[in-house]
Parts: structure tokens; C-alpha cells; sequence
């Protein structure tokens, strides 16, 4: 079936969704840690209980690409696991600010998790599925305003509600999380369920050309068991190119999720001179770290535009170097800075790694990967993604114990030293023949975040 075009708000409807996924991931890294420290976690504690993180998006993440690659049914292939999805992140954002102990905020974070990835799965291929090839780069452009504009309004929401609207941050009840961050909690469900309604009930999707056929093909691929199966043959034959880039992506990655795991509390506790998690100071701290990750996002946005550009007078590789080192020398430079409003050159740094990170490995790989198999090792690749975050979540929180003293501002400086040796081991990586560089793609998913 010939695609037909599409107008602006077609594309809109289509791609309005990511705001909300994009609102739900960006409460959870900018407030996480926090939630967890104002219910009594110890800095080292805070990797393990975000082990739900990166677990989830290895388990689910190839799990439901292929099972939404082989469904139909009255909501269409991919708008079933949107719904599904929205409806248990919602229930899930809703339910966290009442944690009462550690374990029911991690065990919220796991279904928070989990659902946020059933829902962003299938959307990446929804623009692939339903856009003619000729607008693609608009369809791509719209889904990295929405998914742009969530990562920031999500990020800066509690300053904003407790500095412009003047709502107290600060709670009555020892132990109890801010009630900026409730209601933060709650504006995100409202946000993720009504963009993700929007898209299902406005957006249409093609029927298979042939359904008996695609019937037997879903019985023959759908399904968890037949999903684990096709990865399993994957994982046994990795391109080269996926090889040495696996190298980079792990120590990008192990160096991001530090930066994920304690940017908030070193800010609040380093930078601000917080001495507990009940004073104001330390809620002062936190709504900054905010404003600081809707800054970097923004950068982000920003330079991912450039980026083309960059590789084009270089190549890819040097300008993905450059923006690693870049991202590695805001880590690092949290050693010297003692004024909130210096955080914002630190985040400069930050945003143009981010904007390389999201694009360019991308970039990079696919050259290397056999055309009528690239859906499945772009989930193999995700892999390099989630596992350095499982081993910093099982592993990190010893090195705190015993190393760092429970120094947070310094994890997020080793987090700096990872992306300085990525960047020096993007190096190695062969050149690939010359692709198109995908569109920008501005977003904090557990595929890229957690």
C-alpha cells in the first residue's frame, strides 16, 4: 500500500504522544535519587535501587520492538502497546509520591520503567511505519520538538512551581517527598496518558497488505518466546563496526549514569552545602539540578541541528570524540565550581555530548549492518546501553562504600572520566561508507537513558 502525505497536523497528531513519554522520563532522572534520599536511601545505596532502570530496557526493549513488528488487531500494530503502556505509567507516576519506604519507590520505578518502555518501543517505528520516505525528515523533526520540549518542562517543573507559583517545596512530614514534586508527579501522569490518547484516537495505521500472510508470520515471529529466539541468533553473528563501538557505547554509558544517578544530590549537597534531606536547602538543591538538566537538553536540541554539519567538514568519529570530551570536561569541571549559576557552563558541556550520543554511534553503525536485519541489532545495540548501567547499579555503590568516602559530586566526576577514554575509543572504530546521518532524536529514553 502506496503511503499518501501527510500535513502538519497529521504529523502533529502522530508524534504529540512523545511529549508525555518524554514528560515521564524526564521526572524520573531530574527527582529519582532524590525520592529515594529524602525516604532514607545512603548515597551508596542509590545505584541498586536504580537497578529496575536498566534491567527493564534489556529485558523489554527487544521484547516488544519484535512483538509490535508482528501485531494487528482493531488499535493497529503499534497503538496497543502505547495505550497499555500510558495507562501503567500513569497509574505508576501516580503512586510514587505516596512511597512510604525505599522498597515501594523501587518497586514503582520498576513498573514505571517497564511501562515507559511498551510505550516507546513502537513509537520509533511509527513514524517508519506510517510516513512516506519523503517526509521523514519532517515526521523525525517533529518528534524531536515534543520529545525536546518534555525533557525540559519536566526537568524545570518543580523550580517552577515552587518559584513562580510559590507552592512550599518543603514538607511537614519528616521523610515525606516535596510537595512540588507530588504534584510534578501528577501533572506527568496527566500529560502521558492525554498525549498518548491524543495520538491513538487521532492517527491511523496501514493494514498489513495481505493479513492471512502476516497471520502466519505473527505466529511464527510474534510472541516473547519467538522474540528471545531471533536475538539469540542475532547476538551470534555482530557486525565488527557493532564490535567496536560496543566498547564506546559502555563507557559513554557508564559515565552517564553516574552523571544520572548523582548530578541532583551533588548539587544539593556540594554545591548548595545542604546537611540533610529535609532542609531547605537540600530541596533548593534539587529543583536547581532541574533547571540545570532542562538547560543541557535544551543545548542538546540545539546542537543536534549542527551536527551534520560537523561530520561533514570532519567526519563522524572526530566530531563524536570532540562532543565526548566535551560532555567528560562538564563532569569533571563540577571539581571547581562552587556557584549554581557555573553549572550552566558545566551543562553546555554536557548538552553537546548528549546531542553526539544520541545521534552519531547511530550514525556510525548503521553502514555496517545487513539492511533486512538492522531492526533487531539496533536492539542488540541497545544492549551496550543497559549493561554498563546494570553494572554500575550492582557495583557502584561498593566503590561509594569504600572508595569515595559517599562523595557524590565525585562519582559524577569518574562518570566525566568514562566519557574522556569513550572518546579516545571512538578512535578505533573503522570508518564506514558514507550514510546519511538520521535526523535528531532528542530524548532520555531508557534505551538511551535508562
Amino acid at each position: 500500500m502506496k503511503k499518501q502525505p501527510l500535513n502538519f497536523w497529521q504529523l502533529w497528531n502522530m508524534s504529540v504522544g512523545f511529549f508525555g513519554i518524554q514528560f515521564g522520563w524526564g521526572l524520573q532522572m531530574a527527582n529519582m535519587s532524590a525520592i529515594f534520599e529524602y525516604l532514607g536511601a545512603n548515597a551508596h545505596q542509590i545505584p541498586i535501587l536504580w537497578l529496575a532502570a536498566p534491567l527493564t530496557g534489556l529485558i523489554v526493549q527487544p521484547i516488544i520492538g519484535n512483538m509490535s513488528d508482528n501485531t494487528w488487531g482493531s488499535l493497529g500494530r503499534r497503538r496497543p502497546y502505547f495505550l497499555v503502556g500510558a495507562i501503567l505509567s500513569t497509574l505508576a507516576l501516580i503512586a510514587m509520591p505516596h512511597s512510604s519506604a525505599l522498597w515501594m519507590a523501587a518497586g514503582l520505578l520498576w513498573i514505571l520503567d517497564t511501562s515507559v518502555n511498551i510505550s516507546m518501543e513502537p513509537f520509533r517505528a511509527f513514524v517508519g511505519d506510517l510516513v512516506p520516505r519523503n517526509q521523514r525528515t519532517m515526521g523525525f523533526a517533529m518528534q524531536s520538538l515534543f520529545i525536546g520540549l518534555g525533557a525540559v518542562s519536566a526537568s524545570a517543573l518543580p523550580w517552577i512551581l515552587n518559584n513562580i507559583f510559590h507552592i512550599p517545596s518543603l514538607s511537614s512530614n519528616k521523610g515525606a517527598i516535596p510537595l512540588t514534586v507530588e504534584l510534578s508527579f501528577y501533572i506527568g501522569a496527566a500529560f502521558f496518558l492525554g498525549t498518548v490518547l491524543w495520538t491513538v484516537l487521532s492517527t491511523e495505521e496501514y493494514p498489513p497488505k495481505n493479513l492471512e500472510a502476516f497471520e502466519k508470520q505473527q505466529e511464527k515471529k510474534g510472541g516473547v518466546i519467538n522474540s528471545i529466539r531471533e536475538a539469540w541468533i542475532a547476538l551470534q553473528e555482530i557486525p565488527p563496526v557493532m564490535k567496536q563501538l560496543a566498547w564506546v557505547q559502555c563507557f559513554t554509558w557508564l559515565g552517564m549514569f553516574c552523571f544520572f544517578l548523582y548530578f541532583p544530590p551533588a548539587v544539593a549537597w556540594n554545591i548548595f552545602g545542604a546537611t540533610n534531606q529535609q532542609s531547605l536547602l537540600y530541596n533548593d538543591g534539587i529543583e536547581w539540578a532541574g533547571i540545570c538538566i532542562a538547560f543541557y537538553n535544551a543545548v542538546c536540541f540545539g546542537v543536534s541541528l549542527l551536527l551534520p554539519r560537523m561530520a561533514q567538514i570532519t567526519n563522524r568519529q572526530i566530531t563524536h570524540s570532540f562532543c565526548l570530551l566535551c560532555g567528560g570536561a562538564g563532569f569533571m569541571s563540577l571539581m571547581v565550581i562552587d556557584n549554581q549559576y557555573w553549572l550552566f557552563l558545566a551543562m553546555v558541556g554536557v548538552g553537546i555530548a548528549w546531542a553526539s550520543i544520541l545521534t552519531l554511534p547511530y550514525s556510525m553503525l548503521i553502514g555496517g549492518l545487513p539492511p533486512k536485519r538492522t531492526g533487531i541489532f539496533m536492539g542488540i545495540f541497545n544492549f551496550f546501553i543497559v549493561l554498563p548501567q546494570i553494572a554500575v547499579s550492582l557495583g557502584f555503590g561498593w566503590v561509594m562504600d569504600n572508595f569515595l568516602d559517599n562523595n557524590r559530586l565525585l562519582a559524577v566526576v569518574i562518570g566525566g572520566v568514562f566519557m574522556v577514554i569513550a572518546a579516545f575509543l571512538t578512535q578505533r572504530v573503522e570508518t564506514i561508507p558514507a550514510q546519511d546521518l538520521p535526523k535528531p532524536e532528542v530524548q532520555l529514553s531508557e534505551e538511551t537513558a535508562v
